[in-house]
């Protein structure tokens, strides 16, 4: 069980990313809402206190350069504000780097020294995702810290970034089925519930689709915890900041005079989910005028019932019933509100979503994945050297990680 401590270090950066240009934990069983985490120490913690967290390896550059294969190209499995992220092997017991295919599979996340984050963002991330654990949040295993080389070494999810699978096209990235779209936003939910949740409160503040990885199993779990933040203590009612986070996903109040919330995140989710229900991005400027900007385009259909299935992803007809989509539209508009007061909380959020699932639809979109993947194999199978490069072109497509284009908009 992961321990929150009463302090923790403060990451402000001077950048805000812009997603319109692109290159391209339930702790222990928690349903997401009351159980809170337990609060420790009293006095800040040193950065000597947050690297000797027990629950992390400290791991040495040239043990990371034999697991990723020297930081191979054909390593890497995407690239964001940080830097590069490569998949590498170590042993399951101690950790050790091993050969390619031997042990467990992990994500390497290297800084990049010239990139838009650096040292602050990167012992963020260590300090709470090396105290937090629930199967919503993704598992930092490590770091490595070593003369000017700063390293984050992360559990390996199969299926890569949500943004991947939304939003990019091709045989090996079917479209999600309402089940797989509605089980993936609940997870999300409950690992913000969770952060909202803790003493102190953490709150996310980059909540968006290229944050949020998958497992083989299609469970949400939340990752880049660089711009998180503790929220309001005492009778504060917000944390005053400098304006960070994605063009297109922070919340107009935000925005406009830099008072941070937990209210902020569910804006951000409210971005998220739209973004789920209309398979379309939170900000695209391929789009016809006016429908640049997803929310300012989507609220007017949102708040009338029928005429909101116009916003919904043609790929999904068929797939929902009329009370679920209706329902699922509600509470998108809940979140999207511009008053901060009226948005639900994360606990209220869960709780909804979790009426709309339907295990049996999550099975029997796998099971169709499942039998599509198989198919492709036995038509590649004439040729055991185009089948061996079928399945490494799979392999990669399926686990890609986001390879979002990152921007300055505010100093």
């Amino acid at each position: 069980m992961g321990v929150c401590w009463s302090h923790r270090v403060k990451a402000d950066s001077q950048y805000f990313t812009d997603n319109s240009k692109r290159a391209n934990k339930d702790r222990n069983g928690l349903s997401g809402s009351s159980s809170k985490s337990s609060s420790v120490p009293v006095t800040p913690r040193s950065e000597g206190e947050i690297l000797k967290s027990p629950n992390l390896k400290n791991f040495s550059f040239s043990e990371l350069k034999n697991a990723t294969r020297n930081f191979r190209p054909d390593s890497v499995l995407g690239e964001g504000g940080f830097g590069s992220v490569f998949k590498g092997w170590i042993d399951d017991n101690s950790l050790a780097a091993t050969k390619p295919g031997v042990g467990i599979v992990i994500a390497v996340k290297r800084l990049n020294l010239d990139g838009l984050q650096g040292h602050k963002e990167w012992l963020a991330e260590i300090n709470y995702l090396g105290q937090l654990q629930h199967p919503n949040l993704v598992k930092l295993i490590g770091y490595c810290l070593e003369d000017e080389h700063r390293l984050l070494i992360y559990e390996f999810l199969a299926r890569g970034s949500l943004e991947n699978h939304l939003f990019r096209r091709g045989s090996y990235f079917q479209p999600l089925s309402w089940g797989i779209r509605m089980k993936v936003a609940l997870g999300a939910a409950k690992g913000l519930a969770f952060l909202h949740n803790a003493e102190p409160q953490v709150i996310y503040r980059d909540f968006k689709t290229s944050n949020i990885l998958l497992d083989s199993n299609y469970t949400a779990k939340l990752s880049d915890f660089g711009l998180a933040r503790d929220g309001p203590t005492g009778d504060k009612s917000h944390v005053s900041t400098r304006i960070m986070g994605t063009f297109g996903y922070a919340a107009p109040e935000y925005l406009a005079t830099g008072h941070l919330t937990a209210k902020s995140d569910i804006y951000s989710f409210g971005v998220v989910f739209l973004e789920m229900l209309s398979g379309r991005r939170a900000v695209d400027k391929n789009r016809p005028p006016g429908q640049h900007n997803l929310v300012e385009w989507a609220k007017p259909y949102l708040m009338n019932k029928r005429r909101m299935f116009r916003i919904l992803d043609g790929r999904l007809d068929g797939q929902y019933s009329l009370d679920k989509a209706q329902k699922a539209a509600t509470l998108a508009l809940q979140c999207l509100t511009n008053d901060p007061r009226t948005r639900p909380t994360m606990d209220e959020v869960v709780a909804t979503l979790e009426k709309l699932q339907d295990p049996k639809d999550t099975a029997n979109f796998t099971r169709k994945e499942q039998n599509l993947v198989n198919s492709k194999s036995q038509q590649s199978g004439h040729s055991l050297r185009i089948g061996r490069r079928n399945s490494i072109e799979s392999s990669k497509a399926s686990a890609s990680y986001p390879r979002p284009s990152n921007s300055p908009l505010y100093g």
